[in-house]
Protein backbone atom coordinates (compact mmCIF):
# COMPACT_ATOMS: atom_id res chain seq x y z
CA UNK A 1 0.00 0.00 0.00
CA UNK A 2 1.63 3.21 -0.80
CA UNK A 3 0.90 6.97 0.79
CA UNK A 4 -2.12 7.22 -2.48
CA UNK A 5 -4.01 4.23 -1.00
CA UNK A 6 -3.53 5.82 2.38
CA UNK A 7 -4.81 8.86 1.26
CA UNK A 8 -7.99 7.02 -0.05
CA UNK A 9 -8.73 5.38 2.91
CA UNK A 10 -8.50 8.11 5.45
CA UNK A 11 -10.88 10.06 2.84
CA UNK A 12 -13.30 7.34 2.90
CA UNK A 13 -13.26 7.13 6.80
CA UNK A 14 -13.90 10.79 6.64
CA UNK A 15 -16.91 10.48 4.53
CA UNK A 16 -18.22 8.00 6.67
CA UNK A 17 -18.25 10.16 10.02
CA UNK A 18 -20.00 12.65 7.63
CA UNK A 19 -22.60 10.16 6.68
CA UNK A 20 -22.88 9.43 11.00
CA UNK A 21 -23.21 12.96 11.88
CA UNK A 22 -26.09 13.39 9.54
CA UNK A 23 -28.07 10.45 10.33
CA UNK A 24 -30.40 11.94 12.97
CA UNK A 25 -32.58 10.49 15.86
CA UNK A 26 -31.57 6.50 16.48
CA UNK A 27 -33.33 4.09 18.36
CA UNK A 28 -32.59 0.51 18.48
CA UNK A 29 -34.58 -2.73 18.42
CA UNK A 30 -37.37 -3.68 16.27
CA UNK A 31 -41.05 -2.92 15.86
CA UNK A 32 -43.78 -5.72 15.81
CA UNK A 33 -47.14 -5.64 15.13
CA UNK A 34 -49.61 -6.98 18.12
CA UNK A 35 -53.28 -7.87 18.38
CA UNK A 36 -55.12 -9.40 21.80
CA UNK A 37 -57.99 -10.87 23.11
CA UNK A 38 -59.68 -9.26 26.40
CA UNK A 39 -61.11 -10.66 29.45
CA UNK A 40 -64.75 -9.38 28.43
CA UNK A 41 -67.64 -12.10 27.97
CA UNK A 42 -69.38 -11.60 24.82
CA UNK A 43 -66.73 -9.59 23.48
CA UNK A 44 -66.44 -9.53 19.97
CA UNK A 45 -62.84 -10.68 20.27
CA UNK A 46 -64.65 -14.15 21.58
CA UNK A 47 -66.42 -14.15 18.30
CA UNK A 48 -65.81 -16.93 15.97
CA UNK A 49 -64.32 -16.04 13.94
CA UNK A 50 -62.29 -13.75 16.38
CA UNK A 51 -61.92 -10.41 16.01
CA UNK A 52 -58.84 -9.29 18.21
CA UNK A 53 -58.11 -5.71 19.15
CA UNK A 54 -55.18 -3.98 17.87
CA UNK A 55 -53.50 -3.66 15.95
CA UNK A 56 -50.69 -2.14 18.65
CA UNK A 57 -47.55 -1.45 18.00
CA UNK A 58 -44.33 -1.79 19.86
CA UNK A 59 -40.59 -1.35 19.61
CA UNK A 60 -38.28 -4.62 21.90
CA UNK A 61 -35.02 -4.07 22.54
CA UNK A 62 -31.85 -4.80 24.62
CA UNK A 63 -29.73 -2.05 25.61
CA UNK A 64 -26.87 -2.28 28.43
CA UNK A 65 -28.34 -5.93 28.66
CA UNK A 66 -31.65 -5.16 29.66
CA UNK A 67 -34.52 -6.00 27.54
CA UNK A 68 -37.34 -3.68 27.03
CA UNK A 69 -40.75 -3.05 24.82
CA UNK A 70 -42.17 0.16 24.63
CA UNK A 71 -45.93 0.94 23.10
CA UNK A 72 -46.16 3.29 20.24
CA UNK A 73 -48.74 5.16 18.61
CA UNK A 74 -50.17 4.86 15.23
CA UNK A 75 -49.38 8.55 14.92
CA UNK A 76 -45.72 7.64 15.96
CA UNK A 77 -44.88 4.76 13.55
CA UNK A 78 -43.27 7.14 10.60
CA UNK A 79 -40.67 8.63 13.13
CA UNK A 80 -40.06 5.60 15.16
CA UNK A 81 -39.23 3.54 11.35
CA UNK A 82 -36.71 6.32 10.68
CA UNK A 83 -35.20 6.29 13.97
CA UNK A 84 -34.31 2.48 13.86
CA UNK A 85 -33.50 2.61 10.03
CA UNK A 86 -31.49 5.56 11.18
CA UNK A 87 -29.75 2.79 13.95
CA UNK A 88 -29.24 0.09 11.22
CA UNK A 89 -27.17 2.85 9.04
CA UNK A 90 -25.26 3.56 12.25
CA UNK A 91 -24.36 0.19 13.03
CA UNK A 92 -23.38 -0.86 9.24
CA UNK A 93 -21.46 2.65 8.70
CA UNK A 94 -19.33 1.95 12.24
CA UNK A 95 -18.71 -1.36 11.01
CA UNK A 96 -17.20 -0.25 7.65
CA UNK A 97 -14.84 2.17 9.71
CA UNK A 98 -13.41 -0.25 12.01
CA UNK A 99 -12.50 -2.27 8.74
CA UNK A 100 -11.26 0.32 7.21
CA UNK A 101 -9.37 2.11 10.15
CA UNK A 102 -8.18 -1.55 10.75
CA UNK A 103 -6.57 -1.29 7.17
CA UNK A 104 -5.28 2.12 7.49
CA UNK A 105 -3.35 0.84 11.03
CA UNK A 106 -1.90 -2.26 9.68
CA UNK A 107 -0.14 -0.39 6.74
CA UNK A 108 1.34 1.96 8.97
CA UNK A 109 2.49 -0.69 11.33
CA UNK A 110 3.44 -2.55 8.36
CA UNK A 111 5.37 0.88 6.80
CA UNK A 112 6.79 2.13 10.37
CA UNK A 113 8.54 -1.26 10.92
CA UNK A 114 10.47 -0.75 7.04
Amino acid sequence: MDGKREAQIQRKIEKLKQDLVGLGELRPGSLSTQYNVCGSPGCRCKATPPEKHGPYYQVSFTRKGKSSTKFVRKQDLPAIRKQLKNYESMKMLIDRWIELSTELSNFRLTRDRA
